[in-house]
Parts: C-alpha cells; structure tokens; sequence
C-alpha cells in the first residue's frame, strides 16, 4: 500500500501547497511520461492522482539516490 505525502500534512496551509504541488507534478510531462511507460492511466487507475504522484516521487527520488 503506498504511503501518502499527506501523511505529514500539519496544517491547512500545508494541505494547499500540497494541493498545488500535485497539481503541477500531476501536469508535468516527465509525470505523463511516466504513466504511460508503466501503463498508469489516470482514468482508468485504481490508485487516486494523491497516491500516484506520491510514487511517482518516491520512484524519482530513489533513482536519483543511485
């Protein structure tokens, strides 16, 4: 089960700028292009845009971690 940013969320404020950020990220054509190499359709997944871009960063970070 993936583990949501929104976890660490502490206030209203922070809820918005997370908003905001997965809005962006959600947007970003490297977000797209990693959809669709893993076959993630937004319409069709059963994961909510909140889990997948919070893969999709966990999934960035790690890579970059190498």
């Amino acid at each position: 089960m993936a583990t949501s940013f929104t976890a660490g969320i502490q206030s209203p404020g922070d809820e918005q700028v997370w908003d905001s950020l997965k809005r962006a990220i959600a947007s970003s054509s490297g977000f797209k292009r990693w959809q669709t190499e893993r076959g993630e359709d937004r319409n069709h997944s059963p994961l909510s845009q909140d889990q997948l871009v919070s893969r999709y960063l966990r999934e960035t970070l790690e890579t970059l971690a190498y």
